[in-house]
């Protein structure tokens, strides 16, 4: 019977692969900030946390580190990136069109281009939701929230 808090505290993702533009740096801040303030966040066959998330990529895989709120260790998952590939190369270009089109484009291009951006997305917290299924069981919301940092990883790399 579950006995804890099912939610995140806190996320970090690995810095050292570098930073990133600053339009990518603030969309991690953003998603970390929007993550702890709600979430859902179930690890399969634990009692409760809350948790923290550490997020990192190791030998071209995507790690996700998982301690209680003290430092317990929890669980660590390792999941390919060949599903998220393509994805991410999508969503990272209609990105590029996004932040050049807020810059200049009208406001009927911007939302063309902004509900192409949300589809990719969608398609991408799925994905990342079917690969952590049995493992971490997370609404949409946070699901989106955490491919938004699946993907600075990658652009960041």
């Amino acid at each position: 019977m579950a006995t804890g808090d099912f939610r995140l505290c806190d996320v970090v993702l690995d810095d050292s692969i570098g930073r990133a533009t600053p339009d990518v740096e603030h969309e991690r801040a953003v998603a970390i900030f929007d993550l702890v303030e709600e979430n859902s966040f179930t690890p399969v066959g634990h009692s409760g946390g809350p948790y923290r998330l550490n997020i990192s990529l190791v030998d071209s895989k995507l790690v996700f580190a998982i301690t209680t709120e003290d430092g317990g260790a929890v669980a660590t998952h390792i999941l390919s990136l060949t599903p998220f590939r393509r994805i991410v190369k999508d969503y990272f270009l209609i990105c590029e069109s996004y932040y050049e089109a807020i810059r200049s484009a009208s406001p009927s291009r911007i939302e063309a281009i902004d509900m192409g951006r949300r589809g990719i997305h969608n398609e991408g917290s799925q994905t990342l939701r079917d690969r952590l299924n049995g493992k971490i069981e997370i609404d949409f919301d946070t699901a989106r929230r955490l491919f938004t940092l699946v993907c600075v990883l990658y652009w960041r790399g």
